[in-house]
């Protein structure tokens, strides 16, 4: 057979589609639990957060950070809100040890700070360990060996009491090894590795022999960490798998329940909700989901979609921007431009009907009661604009046009002539093949409504006073390369002017709409005037006039509407 035969044969072109190895896996078993109470409850308020950035986040890091790069996200961990940082793995990384005396030797632990170190159960890790926290005022010890049956298996060809005696064993050398460390409060908390991968049974067997070895009391309880290490089932089961945990576990009063999810199946997020509805009440996670291969629970998305429930979440993520710029420069690895919350496209619709239902729930707006179509939360309370929800590309239609006119330069388009002048925009975008920039839509809007293509053009005026208090306006008109002066009386310069180019022009003149809008302030103000003309059968035609002098911009608009009629017939 050809190598091109067995191409075909085997369904990697042509149309024959090949089929994936998805036999050699296998679906994970339910948790049996039939009267199960997370579904029923919701989240009303924020759980402890522990920001991992500074060790799970790091090491998940191409380049991991340096001494000032930690500390540049400890500073920036601090200015969030958070009150417990994971802060390395000192006994594994001379970094870790160093920044960690750092930031105890300096000082910059606020009090209500409590930093977190990482361990394994050997003895001279625990030493390096505490050697680390001298000093600190506050610290939580985070011991954790691996459970589940496959680590079990294939990495330490241990059984169940092997590895609960590594726990215990471990917890009575931290416990020892603790004499060193004066004057810092210390909090222990044990993470059975793999729980998701562990058997309920065995996850509260080795969980309680723990507690029971530390001699955690409900005034000084122990944290109990269930981390989702490698994500195995949908969300709902591990919902499952703490709750039947809690029920189940005899030293409830004595542990705070934590979580720690990865996102291997994309859901972690789903995972901490859910496992939060089922008693869980803190949370381990980093900024914007960094971690190891998809990542660990994304703290910014969580607190976030708290908020949008009017919920607390505790945490500080008013300058947005600031927050996802200063992680990137320090992880070295960019947020998602669709990323929740922060990504640089997360607030901006380019659909047409979209931008319209914006424009629409935009302008009817309750400051104190959010509802405004396609934005779940209002972009101004992470520090993004309103200006940024809309884009025009080819996709888009008259309300992202008229939204961008109306947030960037204060113009508002009449219905009528805010549907024909989107046709140009349209043709625009897609002559360019690109999203077109506001600057460029209000330049087309002036090329189109304001040129001065056409017989006319406005030389200069003079405005006098008329009989009876009327106003007299003498102009000076270019019409087919001819200047002549036209004058005119009425109840205003508009009306005056109108009145003189009928009666010299013999030009039929009837304004039937007109809008006014400054559309700058301070020294380089400038007016924009949007009036239409009659066109008989043919409807309206409009014209726009820009100047610094409103009555200026009045009168080219004139001038402007009269040269499209002409164009147009």
């Amino acid at each position: 057979m050809s190598e091109q035969q067995s191409i075909h044969t085997h369904g990697l072109s042509g149309n024959a589609p090949g089929k994936m190895p998805f036999r050699k896996y296998r679906a994970f078993t339910p948790i049996n639990l039939p009267d199960r109470q997370w579904p029923n409850r919701v989240i009303t308020r924020a759980p402890r957060w522990c920001s991992v950035d500074l060790r799970d986040g790091n090491q998940a890091l191409v380049d991991p950070m340096n001494v000032d790069e930690k500390l540049r996200m400890w500073d920036l961990l601090l200015e969030v809100g958070f009150a417990e940082i994971e802060v390395g793995f000192p006994a594994a990384s001379q970094p870790d040890f160093d920044f960690i005396r750092r930031i105890i030797d300096e000082d910059r632990i606020p009090p209500h700070v409590t930093i977190q170190v990482l361990c394994q159960a050997r003895e001279e890790l625990i030493q390096r360990t505490v050697e680390s926290l001298q000093g600190a005022p506050n610290a939580i010890f985070h011991l954790y060996n691996s459970t589940s049956t496959l680590q079990r298996r294939v990495v330490f060809n241990m059984d169940r009491k092997g590895i609960v005696d590594l726990a215990v064993q471990g917890t009575r050398m931290v416990k020892n090894g603790l004499r060193a460390l004066h004057g810092t409060n210390v909090t222990f908390e044990y993470s059975p590795e793999s729980f998701t991968g562990t058997e309920l049974d065995f996850a509260v067997e080795i969980c309680t022999a723990v507690v029971d070895e530390w001699g955690a009391t409900p005034e000084k309880p122990v944290i109990i960490n269930l981390p989702s290490t490698v994500e195995m089932a949908t969300p709902n089961v591990y919902a499952d798998q703490i709750e039947w945990f809690i029920r189940n576990f005899p030293r409830r009063d004595r542990v705070v329940v934590s979580l720690h999810t990865h996102n291997d199946r994309g859901t972690g997020i789903a995972a901490t909700e859910l496992a939060l509805m089922a008693g869980a009440e803190r949370v381990e996670g980093t900024l914007f989901g960094n971690g190891e291969r998809t990542g660990n629970c994304d703290v910014v998305t969580m607190a976030m979609n708290m908020f949008s429930q009017g919920v607390d979440p505790e945490l500080d993520f008013r300058r947005m921007k600031y927050v996802k710029e200063t992680v990137e420069a320090i992880n070295k690895l960019p947020v998602h431009e669709r990323h929740p919350y922060a990504g640089e496209l997360v607030f901006t619709a380019f659909s047409g009907s979209h931008q319209d239902a914006i424009r629409k729930g935009m302008a009817r707006v309750d400051a104190d009661r959010w509802e405004v179509p396609y934005l779940p939360i209002d972009p101004s309370d992470v520090g993004s604009s309103y200006k940024e929800t809309v884009r025009v590309n080819s996709q888009s239609g008259k309300g992202g046009v008229g939204f961008i006119l109306e947030e960037y330069f204060g113009i508002s388009l009449p219905k009528e002539m805010l549907a024909e002048f989107s046709k140009h925009v349209q043709a625009l975008t897609e002559r360019l093949d690109r999203e077109v920039k506001p600057d460029e839509i209000l330049a087309t809007l002036i090329e189109v409504y304001a040129g001065e293509q056409g017989p006319y053009r406005l030389v200069d005026y003079d405005l006098q006073h008329g009989a009876g208090g009327a106003q007299r306006c003498v102009a000076r008109v270019e019409a087919a390369e001819q200047v002549m002066t036209i004058a005119g009386e009425g109840s205003g310069p508009i009306e005056a002017f109108v009145n003189g180019i009928v009666e010299v022009l013999n030009e039929p003149l009837n304004i039937i709409d007109y809008h006014e809008h400054a559309m700058s302030t301070g020294k380089d103000a400038r007016a924009i005037c949007l009036l239409a003309i009659d066109n008989g059968a043919e409807g309206r035609i409009y014209g726009i006039g820009v100047s610094a002098n409103t009555i200026t911009a009045s009168l080219t608009a004139i001038v402007s509407a009269m040269n499209r009629r002409w164009a147009d017939r």
